[in-house]
């Protein structure tokens, strides 16, 4: 299998090359000015990747959230994959998931008090969202990396450990949507979902690999869990004692649904997987949109179950199925949302970044850069 997997690969190297040409023609136009990227008197962070499927971009912007909301008034900036709506759009507490997609719904729903907005054009939407609010201090670029048309104060570049870039190939051959030198872009790179046993030398070997230039900067996170809440209802949350994964070992004799439509389910499956002894997962495509025969399927699936049982999914995937049609009334009563923070590796990892996010837009807000003209 792994031969007849590699003759495939390799017999799709020549559309890799083309496909690379094209890209690396867009870049270099980029490069010389030829196409405009263009920059803001706001700090605007961008957070993306270079490959096909999940990188963990959702959980970083969420992090970031985080750390700059106590301080600074910040706004989140999506493409709105798969909504039904065009142009700008500002969420509300009238907003739907249709409206805006499942990621910034799921943003907008944790994180009320900041502005989330979705546009395709996201030049446009920034400059909607400064036009708007004349006191906002720091605009987050959800999945950017690629959108050359603006220029980042900070520009990080996600990478799953599970698919590190150094070793993929270009589409379609491989995952990487541009050559690897797009890394050189980046300001900061962090290597995400990895294992928590990690061990000093894997760090040492990954650091070397990458070949990153001296003003980039590496660091590693790992995914943590926070305790389920019930979709249906008022967030009430799944009795267990603690907000660790392995806290769900408190219903070892429990049948467990895992329900996903996310790119890269995988990180979730291991480390649920030993938790629960009885994980039945049922997978969808990213974004997937539930359909009548879905929702059939989601049905006779958790009907099958012996008891006692219950439904996880991830919160990206609740935003969707809150808004379905048709899910069974123990289906309803018996879904739970588990929410997926990310962690660094290492404590001072963790401050030193921190300090060079929060350094950067403390310096470059529009309130900071008025009142240095005003001394």
């Amino acid at each position: 299998m792994e031969g007849d997997f590699i003759k495939v690969r390799d017999s799709l190297l020549p559309l890799s090359w083309l496909y690379g040409g094209a890209v690396g023609l867009r870049n270099f136009c980029f490069d010389v000015g030829l196409l405009k990227s263009h920059a803001f008197n706001v700090p605007v962070i961008g957070v993306g990747n270079i490959t096909v499927g999940g990188t963990g971009k959702t959980p970083h912007v969420e992090y970031l959230v985080r750390l700059l909301q106590k301080s600074f008034r910040v706004a989140v900036l999506s493409r709105g994959y798969k909504r039904k709506s065009k142009g700008f759009l500002l969420a509300d507490g009238q907003t739907t998931v249709q409206d805006i997609g499942d990621e910034p719904m799921q943003m907008k729903q944790k994180f009320p008090d900041i502005s989330v907005a979705v546009d395709k054009k996201r030049v446009h939407g920034i400059r909607q969202l400064t036009d708007n609010d004349k006191q906002l201090d720091v605009i987050l670029l959800d999945d950017a990396f690629q959108h050359r048309y603006v220029k980042p104060g900070v520009n990080i570049l996600l990478v799953d450990y599970h698919r590190l870039i150094i070793y993929d190939k270009l589409l379609p051959a491989g995952r990487l949507r541009e050559p690897l030198s797009g890394k050189n872009r980046a300001d900061i790179v962090i290597v995400t979902k990895c294992p928590k046993e990690l061990k000093p030398m894997e760090f040492r070997v990954i650091t070397k690999a990458m070949s990153l230039y001296p003003y980039q900067h590496l660091y590693f996170t790992t995914i943590d869990y926070d305790q389920p809440y019930a979709v249906f209802g008022k967030r009430e949350k799944l009795a267990i004692p603690s907000a660790s994964p392995a806290s769900l070992l408190s219903f070892p004799d429990h049948h467990v649904l895992l329900l996903t439509g996310i790119a890269s389910p995988r990180q979730l499956k291991e480390d649920l997987s030993p938790l629960i002894p009885h994980l039945t997962p049922l997978t969808f495509a990213d974004h997937h949109r539930f359909r009548a025969k879905d929702i059939e399927r989601i049905n006779d699936a958790f009907a099958q179950l012996p008891s006692p049982k219950f439904i996880l999914t991830t919160e990206k995937d609740a935003t969707r199925l809150a808004s379905a049609e048709g899910l069974s009334e123990e289906v309803c009563q018996s879904l739970y949302a588990i929410p997926v923070r990310v962690a660094f590796m290492q404590q001072q990892q963790e401050e030193k970044f921190c300090e060079f996010i929060v350094g950067y837009v403390h310096k470059n807000s529009r309130n900071s850069i008025l009142a240095t003209q005003s001394e």
